[in-house]
């Protein structure tokens, strides 16, 4: 009985890691056609699928800028912001969390949002797999085409034709700042008029724009 249930277990583990990675390779050259937060989105789901190479630079450096200036540099974890995280969550107050643009493009691609260490856990997995085989402009793609830019918008694309009716290959700097300023919350924070923080917070990511276009820190993921 025991050896049985311990096969069964290696047969799982082992179909798991299977179908990850064919789900991954498949990935790395073809769109995900949807996402679990799409599915589960009760407004429904907007998108429209753009290369990186039609998606303007000023919309990628203002992703770096707001959500991972490490992203060309790390290996998929910012150690360092995850260590200042779990600080502050310590001190008591608002849960912040530490994730890159490469975990929560596995989050969003493959699995569910909110959720415990588990959940966590099968993060990190997918994050090791798309950053050894998708590579950052592959990441960050695929990222800029499956965040949840709006209520019931999905991608950089159809939040650009929402917010400002044209398409994210003529964003503005200024234009690209409000929509990553947003991103973390796109169903409770203004684009089109920002007041308040995120007005603040999308001047401040617009200038940091320019350091990072400046230092190079886009390099791995231009257009």
């Amino acid at each position: 009985m025991i050896a049985r249930l311990i096969a069964l277990v290696f047969k799982l583990i082992f179909g798991f890691v299977a179908l990850s990675l064919l789900m991954v390779v498949i990935y790395r050259f073809v769109p995900p056609p949807t996402t679990i937060t799409m599915l589960s989105d009760a407004n429904g789901a907007t998108r429209d699928w753009t290369p990186l190479d039609r998606i303007d630079r000023n919309m990628v450096s203002a992703a770096i800028a707001a959500e991972d200036g490490k992203f060309c540099t790390h290996n998929g974890f910012d150690t360092e912001a995850i260590e200042q995280a779990m600080r502050r969550n310590m001190e008591g107050g608002r849960i912040r969390g530490g994730s890159t643009i490469s975990q929560q493009t596995a989050k969003n691609v493959f699995l569910w949002q909110n959720g415990g260490f588990f959940r966590k856990g099968l993060e990190a997995w997918f994050t090791v797999l798309i950053e050894g085989i998708w590579g950052k402009r592959r990441i960050m793609e695929v990222y800029l085409n499956v965040a949840e830019t709006g209520i019931g918008t999905y991608g950089v694309e159809a939040g650009a034709e929402r917010y400002f009716g044209k398409g994210a290959s003529s964003l503005t700097r200024d234009q690209a700042a409000r929509m990553a300023a947003a991103l973390p919350l796109p169903k409770k924070r203004s684009v089109k008029n920002p007041s308040g923080f995120v007005r603040r917070y999308g001047n401040n990511i617009a200038r940091r724009i320019r350091i990072v276009q400046r230092d190079g820190l886009d390099s791995c993921a231009r257009p």
